[in-house]
């Protein structure tokens, strides 16, 4: 195994785009890379410095193999110390803190440990437990889980090809290759490794610690989160926060599959004039 060390940077793939006085963090999720955000980055650019990177669980990284610990990495909190570490190393300051998926609740936990790091928290497609419980509503049985993660080990290849098209959305099927191949980068014992933290999480005693302000991000239909869980996070959130629901969307991708929408929503936040480009 090698360690992280002060080459956080080279070995995660990071990279600062544009050139604004204000940073934004752009952090993808399960099966991803920093290429899931290849439609709103340009635009957020042309006001902002941003950082974006790869996990090292992501096919995109090199040596990802000794680079993943699943050890280590069988929590988010270790996820949220590389993190800090990065936003360190990159000297990136009071950011505007956008988390896709896993990385929302990544990003809550590295702000209840470093807040002056964070200004602000854009959590998309976030959920603190994916699994029911008698008084919450996550959008998995205990079973569903089980049998998630036994057709990973069983052929990850075949699980990945069905998977894609119900978490992006079937209808958008370049947004449905694109996700597609980044979950077929992954090696399946990583993939099977990460899927463990994130499908059996249970991050919800962190969301009263959050005191950084933060806006929810959903779409009208996600089959992975449930707008329920945004509304749950909302009310238990220490620190202000407010829920958005892009309207008439699908899947658990609004970057690829809604980013016009998205943009919106991230143009309100930022205070950007509707002048920008979104090309």
């Amino acid at each position: 195994m090698v360690m992280l060390g002060k080459n956080l940077a080279t070995s995660m793939n990071a990279r600062i785009i544009g050139s604004g006085s204000e940073a934004i963090v752009l952090a993808h999720g399960f099966g991803g890379d920093q290429s899931v955000w290849d439609k709103i980055l340009p635009v957020l650019a042309q006001n902002h410095s941003v950082l974006v990177f790869d996990w090292t669980f992501s096919g995109a990284v090199k040596d990802n193999e000794t680079l993943f610990d699943p050890v280590k990495y069988s929590s988010y909190n270790a996820f949220a110390d590389d993190l800090i570490d990065l936003m360190d190393e990159m000297e990136v300051k009071s950011s505007i803190f956008v988390g896709h998926s896993m990385s929302a609740m990544i990003g809550c936990i590295a702000s209840t440990k470093r807040p002056e790091l964070f200004k602000r928290l854009i959590l998309v497609g976030a959920s603190p437990r994916y699994i029911n419980t008698d008084d919450y509503e996550g959008g998995f049985k205990r079973s569903e889980v089980d049998e998630i993660i036994s057709n990973i080990e069983l052929n990850y290849e075949t699980w990945a090809s069905a998977f894609a098209p119900l978490a992006v959305g079937a209808s958008d099927t370049a947004s449905v290759d694109k996700f597609q191949k980044c979950l077929k980068r992954m090696r399946p014992e990583i993939a099977l490794s990460l899927a463990k933290t994130v499908f059996y999480s249970e991050e919800r005693e962190v969301l009263d610690k959050v005191v950084t302000p933060c806006t929810i991000i959903q779409t009208s239909n996600d089959i992975v989160v449930p707008n329920g869980v945004a509304f749950y996070m909302q009310n238990k959130i220490k620190g202000k926060s407010t829920v958005e629901i892009l309207d008439n969307t699908n899947g658990h991708f609004p970057q690829l599959t809604a980013h016009l929408q998205l943009l919106d929503v991230l143009k309100g936040i930022l205070g950007l004039d509707d002048h920008l480009s979104q090309t």
